[in-house]
């Protein structure tokens, strides 16, 4: 595979990215650059490590998107009834995760259930579980069932947009299909990308969120700056 000067760059910048982030260990962290996609290998001691390095990859000027290949290794594995005890703590004590939701073990990797209102609930519990000592990887098969009676959606989500000092709502437009929220347009950079899906995630009588913004970076040519 032949790289260009920028495909070079841009994997460089990731690295240093990388260096960079404390929550990271990347001494066995591979990443490859083309055309800005970045997809990282290799293998890590924790899987919020591993989702960590994906947003530290993502937070780099000229990544368009991120394939996400590294395997957790656990210096010390643990039993699966005790990775689901801590879960099952973690979801209780996670503000926003409803009692309805539960989690199942299975060689490491939790299957998560359940019901909720709103996407952020969600995700609120995926992010609970991530952080458990022992999990490799994580499963969300939550069923979102929206609030019908919440009005005026699309202007919600439109407001919160501009309310985000994170991102420049001027490029992206919002839709709404049914249940679904549909974001195009274009910005800077995934972080401003991600921080726009954010923004709808957060918005009620949304079931999920068709996130179809396009990643240009401004300046291509900036290989020192990161976002």
């Amino acid at each position: 595979m032949t790289l260009t000067e920028t495909d070079v760059r841009v994997r460089e910048q990731v690295r240093r990215q990388l260096d960079w982030d404390p929550d990271v260990d990347n001494s066995a962290i591979g990443i490859v650059a083309k055309n800005g996609v970045i997809t990282l290998t290799g293998f890590i001691d924790s899987y919020a490590g591993k989702l960590a390095a994906e947003r530290a990859a993502k937070r780099v000027r000229g990544v368009r998107a991120v394939a996400n290949d590294i395997d957790v290794r656990l210096k010390l594995g643990r039993t699966d009834p005790d990775i689901a005890r801590d879960a099952a703590r973690a979801l209780e004590l996670r503000i926003g995760v409803p009692e309805g939701v539960q989690a199942v073990v299975h060689d490491g990797h939790v299957t998560l259930t359940g019901k909720v209102s709103w996407i952020a609930q969600r995700k609120n519990a995926e992010k609970a579980v991530a952080h458990v000592r022992g999990v490799r990887g994580v499963f969300n098969h939550i069923e979102v069932t929206p609030d019908r009676t919440h009005q005026d959606v699309r202007r919600r989500i439109v407001e919160a947009l501009h309310r985000q000092a994170d991102v420049n709502a001027r490029h992206i437009s919002v839709g709404i299909s049914g249940e679904v929220a549909v974001l195009t347009g274009t910005v800077g950079t995934w972080n401003e990308r991600e921080a726009a899906e954010r923004a709808a995630t957060d918005a009620p009588g949304i079931r999920w969120v068709d996130n179809r913004i396009v990643v240009e970076p401004v300046d291509r040519g900036d290989a020192d700056e990161v976002c």
